[in-house]
């Protein structure tokens, strides 16, 4: 693995897949504590706008449940009880010490008997098909080598016509944005990070994995090639976000 100088993390473009599964899960056990703050701070509270965009597109008119694949610290699942009070919500991850902190905040807010947590694999997700009427994950899917089996795999598991919703921060196309976030990304967020992670070589991984992220439109073409249709794209604060909104094709 070879690995910069600088930073403790090699880069993704010269990562194995399983090398990367491996750093993920280090960077996402080690990061959990600030996790929170620190995206509340870098993204300027945006995340949590971002977060509820994503809920409100959602539907529920058949099994009234929703998967929160690489559900974190359980932002995106509290944020759709919080949008849809009749449904329920299940989030899991392959990271215990982020699971633990998502039912602190469960708790907190009294969602317990509305959201259940689950340890668990998003290349292998244990539920029956056609279980849930929407999945998503929300900042996750740059970390999953494997894209086209996660999608199969949400696909998987929602009724015919239900959704998928992809949340992810993407590298804006505006030259002039990109002249302001690329020195953002590399410079100013590992700055900030250092002065408030216990970790903070995670955030340079990070900031690689978006540099490394396809452009928008390539990333929904990949959803369509897994089998999604009427795949859309939203994309949100001057593009450094986009949700992408697909759908298992459903009857005539």
């Amino acid at each position: 693995m070879k690995q910069d100088p600088k930073n403790r993390y090699p880069s993704v473009s010269r990562i194995s897949d399983a090398q990367r599964v491996r750093v993920v899960k280090e960077i996402f056990a080690t990061v959990t504590g600030k996790y929170d703050f620190l995206n509340h701070v870098l993204s300027a509270g945006q995340d949590i706008h971002w977060r509820r965009f994503a809920a409100r597109r959602m539907n529920f008119e058949h099994t009234f449940r929703y998967l929160d694949v690489a559900a974190g610290t359980g932002d995106l699942g509290i944020a759709t009880a919080l949008s849809h009070p009749g449904i329920h919500v299940v989030g899991l991850d392959f990271v215990r010490e982020m699971l633990d902190t998502a039912q602190k905040k469960i708790r907190r807010r009294n969602l317990s008997t509305r959201i259940g947590l689950l340890q668990g694999d998003a290349l292998h997700l244990p539920f029956p098909d056609g279980g849930f009427d929407a999945a998503g994950i929300a900042f996750g899917i740059r970390n999953i080598p494997d894209k086209q089996s996660a999608f199969r795999e949400m696909l998987r598991v929602v009724v015919p016509g239900g959704q998928v919703l992809i949340l992810e921060m993407t590298f804006p196309q505006h030259p002039f944005i990109k002249r302001l976030y690329a020195p953002y990304l590399t410079r100013l967020l590992p700055a900030l990070a250092r002065a408030f992670s216990p970790n903070p070589d995670a955030y340079r991984y990070l900031a690689d994995s978006i540099l490394d992220f396809p452009p928008p439109p390539r990333f929904a073409r990949s959803m369509e090639q897994a089998g999604m249709v009427d795949v859309r794209r939203h994309p949100l604060t001057l593009g450094i976000t986009h949700l992408f909104v697909g759908h298992k094709p459903g009857p005539d």
